[in-house]
């Protein structure tokens, strides 16, 4: 979309910058410290907002919690499997249960939100088979066709990643992959980083690179479980992917829809201007335009 953006999203940018919300992915040092602080295990649980108008069942697999989150009347058999954002390394938030609790009101449906295990306790290496077992519990018997994996920055990796091993080991694909404002590129070395950088109230690589670090264990950053824009990326359910102009992860997004192109893959791709990381989880106009186009990707 090529629009400007509304004056309560530039009141929420200006906001971000005052509040300096930046300052923890700016220092590789305050990314360590905000991981060995930021675990709070009362995160684990969603917040009372989300119970209103839904019915909230918990499971577990494999030590992971698992929340699954439907509408009280539901009208809907699709299912979204959802992975929070986070860079790998941070809890769940607030505005991830808002976001999903909102997502299963609107389209009737299902949304399970697990809260998987983050590095560095766990890297790639034990989340991947990880999140591809927490599908076959969630979603193993429910049709393909119904099927949905979403998810957000780190989150939106992780659901690439899990369709392509789902690929590979000859399991059916889910109807639709869902990717918002996601990591695609653990390498960081996008010629056009340090320019969007600049912009961008929220994320800046020297964390971002020190999470990838964290979170790599002993694989390369450019291996496609860390980074899925090196990935196959043929022979998958339907893409989909929103990211806004000031994301510093706006380009890689962007070499994601050439490489697609490239290799005759459809993409559906919703670009909107001057837009920061993970707005579609706010309540911005902007966020409900995206939510209703959201929406129709998981009803159709």
């Amino acid at each position: 979309m090529r629009s400007a953006p509304s004056i309560r999203a530039k009141a929420m940018i200006a906001s971000m910058r005052l509040m300096r919300r930046k300052q923890v992915f700016a220092d590789p040092e305050k990314l360590r410290e905000s991981v060995d602080s930021g675990r709070r295990h009362d995160r684990e649980e969603p917040p009372s907002l989300v119970y209103r108008g839904t019915s909230v069942e918990r499971t577990e697999v494999d030590g992971t919690l698992c929340y699954t989150i439907r509408p009280k009347a539901p009208t809907s058999t699709k299912h979204v499997l959802y992975f929070h954002g986070g860079a790998y390394v941070h809890e769940i938030q607030r505005d991830h249960w808002e976001f999903t609790r909102r997502l299963a009101l609107l389209t009737g449906g299902t949304v399970t939100v697990p809260v998987y295990p983050l590095a560095p306790r766990s890297t790639a290496a034990e989340t991947v088979p990880l999140v591809e077992r927490v599908h076959d519990r969630i979603l193993g018997d429910t049709d393909p066709r119904s099927q949905i994996l979403m998810g957000d920055s780190a989150g939106g990796a992780l659901s690439l990643v899990l369709a392509e091993r789902l690929r590979d080991r000859g399991r059916p694909q889910p109807k639709e992959i869902v990717m918002l404002s996601p990591w695609l590129d653990a390498t960081m070395t996008h010629p056009s980083l340090p320019a969007l950088d600049r912009i961008d109230p929220y994320l800046s690589v020297p964390g971002l690179a020190e999470a990838a670090h964290l979170y790599a264990g002993e694989l390369p950053l450019a291996d496609p479980w860390l980074s899925p824009v090196n990935g196959k990326l043929a022979d998958l359910g339907r893409l989909s992917l929103f990211v806004g102009t000031r994301d510093v992860l706006l380009a890689d997004a962007r070499r994601f829809r050439t490489v697609t192109a490239e290799r005759g893959i459809d993409l559906e791709y919703w670009e909107y201007e001057g837009m920061f990381h993970a707005w579609m989880l706010t309540t911005l106009p902007e966020a409900r335009d995206a939510t209703r186009r959201l929406a129709h990707v998981v009803r159709r």
